[in-house]
C-alpha cells in the first residue's frame, strides 16, 4: 500500500526526550505509518513500499516540525465576553460563531481543543465528519454551577435564570447533590468526554467573589462518582487554595485556572496526581480589551484579583513539577489572541515544558497519550511546520505565522508563497 502524503526531510521534535530528529515521514489513513530514517530513503524503492509518484509530497528541508498542537481550556460558543449573552441567543447564530472561532485556531496549528463549558455533541460530531473545519473537540457539555456560582450570569435584579441545556450558553445550575447528579448524568448522556464543575468564584461571572468556594463536597462527589461509572473524569473550575483542596478531595481530575495557588495546594496537587490548566493570557487580553469585548463592569473590577497572582501561580507550578497543561480561555474577539499564551508561559519556563503542556502532557489530560500530541507511528497524523526552531525561540509559536499544518493526515493549512 503506498502513503497518502509523504514529508521528505522532515526535522521533527520528540517532545518526550527534547530532541529533533529528521526522517522521511508516511500517512497512511490519517496516521503516520512510517518514520523513515534519511539513510533508509535511498533504499525505499528496491523494496516495493516506496511513495507511488502520485503521492502528495512536501520537503521539509530547513523547517521544524512540531506534533499538532492541543489547546486544553476553550469555549468555541464564547462569541462574546458578556456570557449573560449566550442565554438568549439563537443556536444557530452562536454556531456560526463558533465554526469562525474553531476555523481560526486551526490556521494558528491547534489540532485538538477541549471545551470545558459549552461545546456540544453537534459541534464534535460536524467536525469529526469533515462538515465543520475546526480542531479536533473534546467537549464537556454545559458546566454546573450552583446558584449564584460562576455559571449564574444573572446580575442581581434578574431572578428568572436562562442558563439550561436549551440554550447557547455555557452552564447550568443545579444545587444539592441529587439535582448535580441529575445534571451530571444528562452531560454524559450526550457523550461527553468529561465534566466541567464550578468549585469557586470566577471573573466572568456578575455576582459571586472570586475567593469564594462553591459546591459542598456532597455535590462535587456526586459529580465525580457519575463521570467515574461512565469512566470520565472531572475539570474543576478553581483558583483558591480552598477551593482546589475541596476539589481535589472529591477527585476531580484536572484544576482549571489555579491563579492563586499556594506551595501547599500545589503539594496536593501533586499528590493527587491531577492536572492544573492555567489559562494566563485571558486575564491579560481582558484587562486590554474586555470593555470593548462586552465585559461587564462587574467582572472587569474582577480582573486584578488574579491577574498578577497567575504568573505567580504558574512559577510554584513549575517549580513544584505538576502537570501543567496549556490553555487560553478567551472569550469573544479576544480569542484572536489565542496563542499570546505562549510568550507568557515562556516568561517563567523553559519552551520544552512549554511546548510539552500542549503536546504530550494535554495528550495525556485527554486520555489520548500515544495518539495525540506526538510524532509517532500509529498517532494521528497532526503536525504543524514552522520557520524557526521554537527550542531557540517561542515567539514562532506566540505569533504564528505556520508553514503547513495537518491534521489527520490532511493539509488544512498551507501559507502563501512569499
Amino acid at each position: 500500500m503506498t502513503a497518502d502524503i509523504v514529508l521528505t526531510n522532515a526535522r521533527y521534535l520528540d517532545v518526550d526526550i527534547g530532541a529533533w530528529h529528521t526522517v522521511d515521514l508516511e500517512v497512511r489513513d490519517g496516521r503516520f505509518t512510517r518514520r523513515r530514517g534519511l539513510a533508509d530513503s535511498s533504499r525505499a524503492g528496491s523494496d516495493g513500499d516506496a511513495a507511488a509518484p502520485a503521492t502528495p509530497t512536501f520537503d521539509l528541508e530547513g523547517r521544524y516540525v512540531l506534533p499538532g498542537l492541543i489547546d486544553c481550556h476553550v469555549h468555541v460558543y464564547a462569541m462574546t465576553a458578556n456570557l449573560g449573552e449566550l442565554e438568549t441567543t439563537a443556536p444557530s447564530y452562536a454556531t456560526m460563531h463558533a465554526a469562525r472561532l474553531m476555523g481560526d485556531m486551526l490556521d494558528r496549528g491547534f489540532t485538538t481543543v477541549r471545551d470545558t463549558g459549552g461545546g456540544d455533541h453537534g459541534l464534535a460530531m460536524a467536525q469529526a465528519e469533515g462538515l465543520l473545519r475546526g480542531p479536533r473537540l473534546f467537549f464537556g457539555g454545559k458546566s454546573l454551577s450552583q446558584t449564584g456560582g460562576h455559571g449564574d450570569t444573572r446580575v442581581p435584579g434578574q431572578q428568572r435564570s436562562h442558563a439550561s441545556n436549551c440554550c447557547a450558553g455555557l452552564g447550568v445550575i443545579a444545587d444539592g447533590p441529587d439535582a448535580v447528579r441529575r445534571a451530571a448524568r444528562d452531560q454524559l448522556r450526550t457523550g461527553a468526554h468529561h465534566l466541567k464543575i464550578m468549585a469557586g468564584g470566577g471573573v466572568a461571572s456578575p455576582t459571586d467573589r472570586v475567593d469564594s468556594i462553591q459546591y459542598s463536597l456532597a455535590e462535587m462527589r456526586a459529580a465525580v462518582e457519575e463521570a467515574q461509572d461512565a469512566n470520565r473524569y472531572v475539570a474543576a473550575h478553581a483558583y483558591t487554595p480552598a477551593a482546589i483542596r475541596r476539589a481535589l478531595d472529591a477527585g476531580v481530575r484536572s484544576i482549571e485556572h489555579a491563579n492563586l495557588l499556594d506551595h501547599a495546594a500545589a503539594e496536593a496537587i501533586g499528590e493527587a496526581g491531577a492536572f492544573v490548566t492555567m489559562n494566563l493570557v485571558t486575564y491579560w487580553a481582558l484587562k486590554e480589551f474586555g470593555v470593548e469585548m462586552g465585559l461587564p463592569a462587574a467582572s472587569r473590577a474582577k480582573v486584578d484579583d488574579v491577574l498578577s497572582a497567575g504568573e505567580n501561580a504558574l512559577r510554584i507550578a513549575d517549580e513544584m513539577g505538576l502537570d501543567l497543561c496549556f490553555g487560553t480561555d478567551l472569550l469573544g474577539g479576544m480569542q484572536v489572541h489565542q496563542s499570546e499564551e505562549f510568550a507568557i508561559r515562556a516568561r517563567h519556563q523553559d519552551p520544552l515544558s512549554v511546548i510539552r503542556s500542549a503536546t504530550t502532557t494535554a495528550a495525556r489530560l485527554l486520555e489520548r497519550e500515544g495518539e495525540l500530541g506526538v510524532i509517532r507511528e500509529g498517532a494521528h497524523a497532526d503536525l504543524i511546520v514552522l520557520d524557526r526552531d521554537p527550542l531557540e525561540d517561542l515567539t514562532v509559536l506566540s505569533e504564528p505565522d505556520p508553514v503547513l499544518v495537518l491534521q489527520g493526515g490532511a493539509v488544512v493549512y498551507e501559507r502563501a508563497p512569499r
